[in-house]
């Protein structure tokens, strides 16, 4: 095992980040940057479907409903970049770490988000049909353009 900030003296067999891949995966690129590669498209697609929600907003709910639609695409889009980050960071410094960071990244995720939702429901502003249709709107679409951006761009080798 190593100690953060120490590099490696040689092979350890003891480690089990030190044991070679299976044969049949491909190996890491020397390039980390793939892993986060998709977060400036994804960025650019939230923010037009957050211009998007909060024009559908105030068209049908006023501005408490622009205001709801916006911060909904928003909430979505700070934590799916938040998980990604961490789940990056945790795949280039420690593979063994993926797991559990990126299962804690996903119940502090989805737990705020639940907050969020329970709270919205209890209170009486106008803006809260808007938010979380804005969420669900917002899951959908960061989930089908990250599954797109996937099948269609290849890491690079």
């Amino acid at each position: 095992m190593t100690l953060p900030g120490v590099p490696r003296q040689g092979f350890d067999p003891d480690d089990p980040d030190d044991r070679p891949l299976p044969a049949g995966l491909a190996p890491l690129p020397a390039d980390p940057r793939w892993r986060v590669a998709h977060l400036p498209f994804l960025s650019a697609v939230s923010f037009a479907l957050l211009l998007c929600a909060a024009s559908a907003g105030f068209l049908t709910g006023g501005s408490a409903s622009a205001l709801g639609a916006a911060l909904g695409v928003l909430i979505v889009t700070i934590s799916y970049t938040m998980s990604t980050l961490v789940i990056a960071w945790a795949d280039t410094v420690r593979p063994a770490l993926l797991m559990p960071l990126a299962l804690g990244t996903y119940v502090l995720k989805y737990s705020v988000l639940g907050l969020v939702l329970a709270y919205g429901v209890q209170t009486t502003w106008t803006g809260k049909s808007a938010l979380g249709w804005s969420i669900v709107a917002a899951v959908i679409v960061w989930t089908a353009v990250q599954a797109w951006w996937f099948t269609a761009v290849r890491r690079p080798k």
